[in-house]
């Protein structure tokens, strides 16, 4: 007892002596340079109205302010708010706020508890643009986060300035917005005043799986409605581009080694892409409860008729992967394959575009056309029909996953990684001046790929051309049909991949030691410790040894080496050179 009387007169000199610029009205964590993550309740001494609007007696909101006499208005809409409160309840009340105190409020949060747990399984963010910005896409924001892993992460808001930032992180992939763990949002860059049907969006949804359970994502799907031109809604007063209930746009990305760690929090390794036709979702309706506060308070908002949603229309986590296999009707399918493994995004949705090869920069017609695309690094594949049917194939000629049915592929190598691909490029301005380009091309039409041509000095003329057929290498390999895939079976197929890549580079070493040639040369590609690193070191490895093998047997002017050399290395079959 005597040593916490002693403690409490300690903490009571200790507080005494602690001095706050601005007086102890304001809130300690005010425009300071650490995060902010929750709003800033009203100075000391202020007194918050109360308002009671439908005349029972009891508090239905608080007329209050927040930092910088920021007005800001809680809705109670399931009836436990008491005078006293300085503020709502995080699990069905909604907060409106005034940012720039002109009488309207632009920013509004909803939460709802949808399944009478007293949590909020929901948090509804309606975003407006300011007085005199056009409203529309790409000003304001309809955004709802969805807690299906249960962990209370909804989206983040930065109470410093005020702003929905759901894309602020710590380090390289550690949101703060819930893209980790068994989550999904629904989003669309527009305000809801502009929107026909608020039960449809945009990105309806994004997402996020986590089989293994442990709070970090290895898969995400985004699926996107398009806003397409909609005559009748612009006659209402809405935006002209309406969605529908059609998906038009999927992708599915891949953690396939599961090395996603704290520090490392989204390490997707491929995308498979699906564009046009999709299917309509229309049936996929999934009912809302507590949306709906007091009819008296619509006044207080722009747009009201979120509150009176019943449902809500989009694929689930468990609908998703059906939909998009057994429903979508496609049009084209892309893979993306991140080779250089430096993609920390939360989703490697921003594909290599059917382009130019060579030109770079964002909106410059080259295959990094999308302004969030990698400078270099990635490889990509384009079936512009979707004959293949996004189906895919390990190739005897490099031991990688390709996508069946594309017509052509390029490949920038970005072999250090150098060209760090984080969520946006924009505030890298770290370009390469040069790349080496590898590109891949179906010339037969029979769904695999037969040519490769390199340019290894970048200089963007292709000084190597290699035709499989010409060499006697058949291109024709076992399909892969991931319609019915879990993530077990990606990870499989991806250990069995790399175990296979690595086993072809210490052929081709043995292969190389038998002709005396010194590996040693190549000891940092020997130490693999990793699936990535014995896919990734043991192509390079394989692809050292074959130039030097090249560079040997025409010293020697033996054509008849060099043949064999070929046709090994490009079936796979590192045996062919003692044959």
């Amino acid at each position: 007892m005597r040593k916490e009387i002693i403690l409490c007169g300690l903490l009571a000199c200790a507080v005494g002596t602690v001095h706050v610029r601005g007086g102890s009205s304001d809130y300690w964590n005010r425009q300071l340079q650490i995060g902010s993550f929750r709003l800033p309740p009203p100075p000391t001494g202020f007194v918050p109205e109360y308002l009671d609007l439908n005349g029972d007696g009891k508090p239905d909101a608080i007329r209050s302010v927040t930092r910088d006499d920021i007005p800001v208005l809680w809705l109670d809409d399931d009836g436990d708010m008491r005078e006293g409160d300085l503020e709502g309840d995080l699990d069905n009340d909604c907060l409106l706020i005034d940012r720039d105190k002109d009488g309207v409020y632009d920013l509004v949060i909803k939460y709802a508890d949808l399944d009478g747990d007293g949590r909020a399984d929901l948090q509804l963010i309606a975003e407006y643009p300011k007085e005199g910005v056009a409203r529309g896409w790409p000003n304001g924001h309809y955004m709802i986060v969805l807690d299906t892993d249960r962990d209370g992460v909804f989206n983040y808001i930065n109470w410093n300035t005020m702003l929905l930032e759901c894309w602020e992180k710590y380090g390289i992939s550690d949101f703060y917005t819930d893209y980790s763990g068994q989550s999904a949002f629904i989003k669309i860059h527009t305000s809801t005043d502009q929107m026909k049907d608020l039960r449809l969006n945009w990105e309806n949804p994004f997402l996020f799986y986590d089989p293994d359970r442990d709070g970090l994502s290895e898969m995400a799907i985004r699926i996107v409605d398009t806003p397409q031109p909609d005559p009748a809604a612009q006659a209402d007063g809405f935006e002209k581009q309406q969605v529908a209930g059609r998906a038009d746009w999927v992708s599915i990305a891949v953690d396939l080694d599961n090395d996603n760690a704290p520090g490392n929090d989204f390490d997707f390794d491929c995308t498979l892409g699906f564009m046009g036709g999709g299917f309509d979702y229309t049936d996929q309706v999934h009912a809302l409860r507590n949306m709906r506060g007091l009819p008296e308070a619509d006044r207080f908002f722009i747009d009201p008729r979120f509150r009176e949603l019943t449902e809500l229309i989009y694929a689930d986590h468990k609908n998703a992967w059906n939909l998009i296999y057994r429903r979508g009707e496609w049009k084209q399918a892309y893979l993306v394959f991140d080779e250089d493994d430096d993609c920390a995004r939360w989703e490697r949705v921003e594909f290599y575009y059917p382009m130019d090869p060579f030109k770079m920069g964002s909106g410059k017609g080259g295959v990094d056309n999308h302004p969030q695309s990698d400078w270099a690094g990635d490889r990509g594949e384009w079936d512009l029909d979707n004959s293949g049917g996004g189906r895919l194939y390990v190739g005897r000629f490099d031991g990688r996953i390709h996508l069946y049915g594309a017509e052509w592929g390029c490949w920038r190598i970005d072999q250090t990684a150098r060209y760090f691909q984080g969520y946006d490029r924009s505030w890298q301005n770290k370009a390469p001046k040069s790349f080496a380009t590898v590109k891949y091309t179906d010339t037969d039409d029979n769904g695999f790929l037969d040519c490769i041509e390199y340019d290894l000095d970048g200089d963007r003329v292709f000084e190597t051309k290699i035709e499989l057929k010409a060499l006697g290498v058949d291109d024709r390999c076992e399909l892969i049909d991931v319609s019915d895939f879990k993530y077990g079976d990606f990870t499989r197929l991806y250990k069995k991949v790399s175990g296979k890549m690595w086993a072809n580079a210490v052929a081709a070493r043995k292969a190389a030691e038998r002709f005396g040639l010194n590996t040693l040369w190549y000891a940092k590609l020997q130490q693999p410790s990793s699936l990535r690193e014995q896919y990734r070191d043991g192509y390079w490895l394989q692809f050292y040894i074959y130039k030097d093998l090249e560079n040997l047997f025409m010293r020697e002017n033996d054509s008849a080496m060099l043949e064999k050399l070929q046709a090994a290395y490009f079936s796979s079959d590192w045996a062919r050179l003692s044959r």
